[in-house]
């Protein structure tokens, strides 16, 4: 199946608590990072999601933010460091790639916010991805 999501990041399960309603998916990436995705509890039963199981984390490009240095006190629980590897600037829009370890992310954000943080090929940043906004597809 393709999907129009860009940012299709492969790891395995590592943990899964079931709520009520939402379940939150702990995820290991290819790179080694760690993500939460908060899905709900019958997309969790559905995709039959355990420890072991290999999945795909998607996130749209236009729910990913970018920080220029590490950020404390947030309650977004996954932060991805990377680097900058291309920017493509239009009137209003920036759409930023970034490398992470064991893959690329795409950013949308507003030109000035890509003006505000001086961002450029080889500039590091954080991926900022909230755990509501990560869905996941069982390989």
């Amino acid at each position: 199946m393709s999907l129009s999501i860009r940012n299709q990041l492969p790891g395995t399960v590592t943990a899964v608590t079931h709520g009520e309603a939402m379940a939150t998916v702990k995820v290991r990436l290819s790179g080694g990072q760690n993500l939460t995705a908060a899905i709900t509890r019958e997309a969790a039963d559905d995709l039959a999601l355990a420890p072991g199981r290999a999945v795909r984390a998607l996130v749209k490009s236009t729910e990913v933010s970018l920080a220029t240095a590490p950020v404390e006190g947030l309650s977004i629980r996954n932060r991805l460091p990377g680097t900058v590897t291309s920017l493509a600037t239009g009137d209003a829009m920036a759409t930023v790639r970034v490398t992470v370890e064991g893959g690329e992310l795409t950013a949308v954000i507003t030109r000035d916010a890509a003006e505000d943080l001086a961002l450029a090929a080889g500039t590091p940043v954080v991926a900022l991805l909230k755990s509501t906004e990560v869905s996941l597809a069982a390989e």
